[in-house]
């Protein structure tokens, strides 16, 4: 789904399958920000369509706001496998955009492999929320982030009381066998929050879930600024209590279709937080 300062860009089909862009639906301001949320790769061929009709028309001022970058996981090259976050980011930087705003990137890959880009890390805007609705006790709950990478991410969240998980890992299936925690479990505190940018299956969350509970945890949320269809598929909301999220990826559509864990999970529009 494309955006242009807000408002949601219409296509249409030809009979053959071509994409046809609908002109009339652009809302074009003086400065003017594109608002990418990937559901499919026709969405990149969209997003070009968007951007070389706005220059055809003499408007020059265009930014790009990518709701999650497609193709993070794929974020280097290993025994010569396709890298394909870079070839995405070749073709989002042909369409020369003034300046690219990453939300929640997987990795620093991605900022550095974009022209122009910035990241914008909206877990830090979001935890307070998260933190107040699930009635977080600064001085005895947790937050927890699941492994080094998170911790390196989110490091300067201000709250007292932090565990870190250290994946232990099958060298032979790359499967997690369990997963260790670091971190102070005598202030008494029942509550965690997990912070990490990105949940397919969850099976990291599961095994950090399971670990807490072991540890006394009584109550285990998850906070995720980006979280996929498939964490519907996996066994995720029956190890936590509640997850958090934004549509960056996942659609308020999906969330009703999968009704039986509507008391489990909070949808946030992401639009609201960043735009």
């Amino acid at each position: 789904m494309i955006k242009l300062n807000n408002e949601k860009i219409e296509f249409t089909n030809f009979p053959n399958g071509e994409t046809k862009l609908i002109e009339s639906s652009l809302k074009v301001l003086t400065n003017n920000i594109i608002q990418f949320k990937y559901e499919g790769d026709d969405d990149l061929i969209k997003l070009m369509f968007v951007k070389k009709y706005l220059e055809s028309i003499h408007i020059k001022e265009i930014k790009l706001a990518i709701m999650y970058m497609p193709y993070s996981r794929m974020d280097r090259s290993e025994n010569g496998s396709a890298f394909t976050l870079k070839y995405v980011s070749e073709f989002i930087n042909s369409l020369n955009f003034e300046e690219v705003m990453l939300i929640e990137p997987h990795s620093d890959v991605s900022v550095a492999l974009l022209n122009n880009a910035k990241a914008n890390y909206i877990n830090f805007d979001l935890l307070p929320r998260v933190l107040k609705k699930v009635n977080f006790d600064y001085e005895h709950d947790y937050i927890m982030f699941p492994d080094a990478g998170a911790s390196k991410r989110y490091g300067k969240m201000k709250i007292k009381n932090v565990i870190v998980g250290n994946k232990v890992r099958n060298f032979e299936t790359g499967d997690i066998k369990e997963l260790e925690l670091h971190g102070n479990f005598e202030t008494g505190g029942k509550k965690v929050v997990i912070v990490d940018d990105l949940s397919s299956y969850g099976g990291t969350f599961v095994k950090s879930a399971e670990a807490l509970r072991r540890r006394g945890i009584e109550e285990v949320y998850l906070l995720v600024a980006h979280a996929e269809n498939s964490v519907f598929k996996g066994k995720l909301f029956d190890h936590i209590d509640h997850l958090f999220t934004t549509d960056s990826i996942m659609s308020e559509e999906n969330h009703w279709e999968n009704v039986k864990y509507k008391n489990k999970i909070t949808i946030i529009n992401i639009e609201k937080v960043v735009i």
